[in-house]
């Protein structure tokens, strides 16, 4: 068996808040995946106040909806919080990074993720001005 080990570092251009997916964009900047047939990838945010998530990739209602419930459920500027010093949308955005997640952990079969037909990988940019998101994806495995 002659196993891969790959790392790469992605800088992810600023987005507005809200749900991006981002799968084309983590899968083209690691081209060495093309070399695992089976395996593991992880996909780290190196950022406290934006996260990762798997969902749905086809309906942009389900990226809407994601936003709406989260802004209700942690809202900006909410009085009982007390680290304000960044903004009214800085402690909401790590209250809803803990809930989605800094790191997602997927197979990856014959050079790509194996993820499912309607599934895609989020960038969850939680702040208004969050600015460029740094992932590193560590993926290894057995080589094709």
């Amino acid at each position: 068996m002659d196993q891969l080990w790959i790392q790469r570092q992605i800088d992810l251009e600023a987005r507005p808040r809200g749900f991006h997916l981002v799968t084309s964009e983590v899968v083209s900047a690691v081209p060495e995946l093309a070399s695992i047939a089976v395996g593991v990838m992880l996909v780290f945010i190196q950022h406290t106040s934006a996260s990762l998530t798997l969902n749905e990739n086809a309906s942009p209602d389900v990226r809407r909806d994601f936003a709406a419930w989260f802004d209700r459920a942690v809202p900006d500027g909410a009085p009982y919080f007390s680290h304000t010093l960044e903004g009214p949308d800085d402690m909401p955005a790590h209250i809803k990074s803990a809930l989605t997640g800094s790191s997602l952990t997927l197979p990856v079969r014959d050079g790509r993720p194996a993820l499912g037909t309607w599934q895609g990988i989020y960038l969850c940019e939680h702040r208004d001005g969050g600015g460029r998101r740094r992932l590193v994806v560590t993926a290894f495995g057995e080589r094709a």
